[in-house]
């Protein structure tokens, strides 16, 4: 028979047991405030140099990136044959890419910075391909958009040369219709001294912001601070 200590016992842990259910029901409410704070970190950004180039040309953007906060987590240099055709291979291989870095870091969607040519390849990724859904915000840092006369030089060989020559079959699709399509935001960097995109108007796109960046050659806005400071904070929009 149990005494009146031994009946009070249970009472007596009724508190703890309570405290104890209490902190096992609030547990779960920290997952949607940590998956809250994924949601709104830093888009990857994912570079795209030129023809007859490689990653290595982002060092200098690279750096400023990291020197505002981005890591190397968060930075991506696709690299790639700019021999190819745009629209038959580079584009697919990119939206290739750009999958494997979305699984990597659980992000929605991207950022792409793109140097001249790496331009017409990474908008038809974004106005023909699965881009449109990925890519939150799209740069291009002269690139031939409208084409360029300089490229007859070497079409007659090369593909990527045929592709971004005026009123190629990727020219001509690419700005057919909505030149910006889609919630994707879009932003240019041209120089009036490029000496590889003619005319030097061919980068600016209908819908975009477009930012001229003064006498600079064509190479030079990789290494240009104001071009990237102008770069950070159209990412940062």
């Amino acid at each position: 028979m149990l005494t009146a200590r031994q009946r009070l016992l249970p009472l007596r842990a009724l508190p703890a047991l309570l405290a104890l259910l209490t902190l096992c029901f609030a547990l779960p409410a920290a997952v949607p405030a940590h998956a809250a704070d994924r949601a709104s970190a830093r888009n990857p950004v994912v570079f795209v140099h030129g023809y007859n180039a490689d990653p290595g040309v982002w060092g200098a953007l690279r750096g400023d990136l990291r020197a505002a906060g981005y890591t190397d987590a968060e930075l991506y240099s696709f690299g790639y044959d700019t021999h190819l055709s745009v629209n038959e291979v580079l584009a697919g291989r990119l939206a290739a890419y750009v999958d494997q870095v979305r699984r990597e870091t659980g992000a929605a969607r991207v950022d792409v910075v793109a140097h001249s040519f790496g331009s017409l390849v990474s908008r038809w990724y974004v106005k023909f391909g699965s881009g449109g859904a990925a890519v939150d915000h799209w740069v291009s840092l002269a690139g031939p958009n409208r084409g360029t006369s300089t490229a007859w030089a070497c079409a007659l060989w090369d593909q990527a040369c045929r592709d971004m020559t005026p009123g190629s079959y990727v020219v001509k699709n690419l700005n057919s219709g909505d030149e910006t399509p889609g919630a994707v935001k879009y932003a240019t960097f041209w120089s009036g001294c490029d000496e590889v995109v003619n005319p030097d108007n061919s980068v600016p796109l209908t819908g975009a912001a477009n930012t001229p960046v003064g006498c600079l050659a064509h190479n030079d806005l990789l290494g240009d601070d104001a071009t990237s400071a102008g770069v950070r904070a159209f990412l940062a929009s």
